[in-house]
């Protein structure tokens, strides 16, 4: 999947959508990355002469891996269809992760049960782990607003 192929599954928009590829797509797991760069915003603070990037956003962008996962469980069934993270079991951050690095994202279903699931995902850098974690999800129906105030005024 390329980043418009991406754009269309998850609802994440610059600066938040931290997957720049998908490289492997299945029902049972999906690897995706994120391409770290100097000109990443969170860089400016954290930490100036020592940049590392933070390991919720290190979380963030494995997370967004694993909703990839969890929507490919839904097959063409994708329009008006959301996941949210709803818990982070185990998480472990190996090595910082710097500019120029390449964060590969490897996510495995776990279990799944209707709309909700886990995922064990795990976050690499050149062959070597840097984070991992147990990750739980739930696919929600979006809301049409306009629906909604349509029939809100019947």
């Amino acid at each position: 999947m390329d980043i418009m192929e991406i754009m269309k599954v998850l609802r994440h928009r610059y600066p938040f959508l931290m997957v720049d590829r998908v490289v492997e797509f299945s029902k049972e797991h999906v690897v995706g990355y994120k391409n770290v760069t100097i000109n990443e915003p969170f860089f400016q603070g954290h930490f100036p002469g020592d940049p590392v990037m933070p390991g919720v956003l290190t979380l963030e962008s494995m997370g967004q891996v694993a909703s990839i996962l969890a929507m490919a469980n839904l097959g063409d069934n994708l329009e008006g269809k959301i996941v949210f993270l709803t818990g982070v079991e185990k998480a472990r951050f190996r090595k910082p992760i710097r500019p120029g690095d390449r964060l590969v994202t490897k996510a495995e279903l776990v279990k799944v049960r209707g709309a909700i699931g886990k995922a064990k995902v795990t976050g690499y850098v050149d062959d070597a782990v840097v984070s991992e974690g147990l990750f739980s999800f739930y696919v929600a129906s979006t809301l049409n607003k306009n629906a909604e105030l349509e029939d809100a005024g019947k």
